[in-house]
């Protein structure tokens, strides 16, 4: 055992918390060297984001290493992102990830780790990068009948005596959003049409910040009649995706190009950059400090255990008080599917609103045919998928309401095929969201009609290949009134959280009679 800290699992719960560093000294979790030919890695995963619980060493250059569930559960292991020291150049080093979950991973068609060397950093500029060999992602049955996962690969780092980090995807954390915003609010320009508040406090007391981004209007009236689109980014804290995704949006729509400020003079973005800043600072990849996964739980009446959500959900329900909200998405990574896409809700019920809701994925996959896959969105509701954030505020009246998930590795289309995505890319495609918004908007209405001609052929498509697997035939008027949507629209492949579902962590002690009396008290 080379390096170990205390996990925190169920049976424990979150009470309270400072923000910033503790005031005690931090003790050390890794074995020292004994002399300075020892060849053992010390490890250190106490940082901002960071996730690693035990390091042990199985060879002089192997080691086996268990990841921190997310807090207070006994679930979600899939973000990593640790530091190693002492390293040796010329040698080949194997990592073994013993502890996951999920039976099915991009690591197993291609995906590699992402390696950040200080040396290459400081000497010559090179940031993080893709590297690993002999990559494997198999199942194994633990001693107590236990069905895990192991990620395991090999690696030559890059010089000797260096400090090292590896990680599932490019970092990107709460002090990074901070100094980010902290730019924009000190910016005299940028400052003017884009406000920063505080939208709450989560439950560590940390900021959750909202950015209200418009140009001033002419008069009230012009003000009135602007719409609103809100975007949403890291409700699940390991999918840092999302945070680059939501970067490049930034990025454009507060600068000075002319399209930037056509959006800003037609529309008003409402924006929560981090929706899970306590997960995202103490390193889950999927919950809350309470223990839950936020998606799961956007109709929640608990305001105390869910504040993000419940005043996020506030806001919006404010927003469409006063005006018409044209696009709700929320962004997000994905760990077993290559490309981007869109998943939506059916509009099936409104004749003439159907097939508008694929309007915006479509046009997005033909303005990045080389990243975004349209065949891959999906538009079905779900029962176990009703307290998203997608589902909720459709069913509030958002008729185009989005998750656009990003995937963990790269691409399988056109000129990018085979490769990974950088954040580079990834900002990009925040770039395009703004520039898809423009074609979506435009008052030529010719590109929207064009894609809801081309929505409507392959939807008769799908319905005469789903007619064909029952052995029936389209009827004679050419139409197919009894083939409903759901039939012909496969099931999203989202992961399942109904384990991270129910009360959080902090009430689960409490009776079944006392949880459902503060429920119908919050009610009121």
């Amino acid at each position: 055992l080379v390096y170990y800290i205390d996990p925190a699992t169920k049976g424990t719960f979150f009470t309270g918390s400072r923000v910033g560093r503790s005031q005690e000294p931090m003790k050390s979790a890794a074995m020292s060297l004994s002399d300075p030919e020892d060849t053992k890695l010390l490890f250190e995963s106490r940082f901002e984001s960071g996730n690693l619980q035990k390091a042990v060493r199985v060879g002089e250059y192997a080691y086996e290493l268990t990841l921190r569930t997310d807090l207070y559960t006994s679930k979600h292991t899939q973000w990593f992102y640790f530091q190693v020291q002492n390293t040796r150049k010329d040698v080949t080093y194997r990592f073994t990830i013993v502890n996951l979950m999920k039976s099915k991973s991009l690591y197993s068609t291609g995906m590699k780790p992402l390696l950040y060397s200080q040396k290459d950093a400081e000497c010559h500029g090179i940031g993080w990068r893709r590297e690993g060999s002999d990559i494997k992602y198999y199942k194994y049955n633990t001693k107590d009948g236990q069905t895990l996962y192991c990620l395991t690969w090999t690696v030559c780092f890059p010089h000797s005596h260096d400090t090292c980090y590896f990680a599932h995807f490019y970092p990107y954390t709460y002090s990074d959003l901070q100094h980010y915003l902290l730019t924009i609010v000190n910016d005299p320009l940028r400052s003017q049409f884009c406000k920063l508040r505080p939208l709450c406090s989560s439950l560590a007391g940390n900021t959750v910040y909202l950015l209200t981004i418009t140009n001033p209007s002419k008069s009230a009236v012009a003000a009135a009649a602007k719409k609103a689109v809100v975007l949403s980014a890291r409700v699940h804290p390991g999918e840092t995706n999302s945070s680059w995704v939501m970067r490049g949006f930034l990025d454009f729509i507060l600068s000075d190009s002319l399209d930037a400020q056509l959006l800003r003079d037609l529309f008003i973005f409402k924006v929560v950059p981090m929706l899970n800043p306590d997960g995202v600072i103490v390193g889950n990849y999927r919950c809350s400090l309470a223990g839950r996964d936020l998606n799961r739980n956007y109709r929640t009446v608990l305001k105390e255990s869910f504040p993000c959500i419940w005043h996020t959900r506030t806001m919006i329900k404010r927003v469409l008080e006063e005006r018409e909200i044209l696009l709700y998405c929320d962004f997000h990574g994905h760990s077993r599917k290559n490309n981007v896409f869109m998943y939506g809700c059916n509009n099936k019920d409104a004749s003439e609103q159907l097939l508008h809701e694929r309007v915006f994925p479509l046009m997005l996959s033909k303005n990045i045919p080389d990243t975004f896959s349209f065949s891959s969105c999906k538009f079905k509701i779900q029962k176990n998928k009703e307290g998203t954030g997608r589902i909720v505020m459709w069913r509030m009246g958002i008729m185009n309401s989005y998750t656009m998930e990003s995937t963990f590795s790269g691409s399988t289309l056109g000129n990018k095929c085979n490769s990974h995505f950088t954040y580079e890319d990834l900002k990009s495609l925040g770039y395009h969201v703004c520039d898809t918004l423009l074609d979506f908007c435009d008052p030529d209405r010719s590109k929207f009609q064009q894609c809801l001609t081309e929505l409507q052929e392959l939807l008769q498509q799908k319905i005469q290949r789903r007619l064909s697997e029952l052995g029936r035939e389209q009827n004679s008027e050419g139409t197919w009134s009894d083939i409903s949507l759901s039939d012909v629209d496969s099931s999203t492949s989202g992961s399942n959280s109904s384990q991270s579902d129910g009360p959080p962590a902090h009430l689960l002690s409490m009776t079944e009679q006392d949880y459902n009396e503060k429920k119908k008290k919050k009610k009121k």
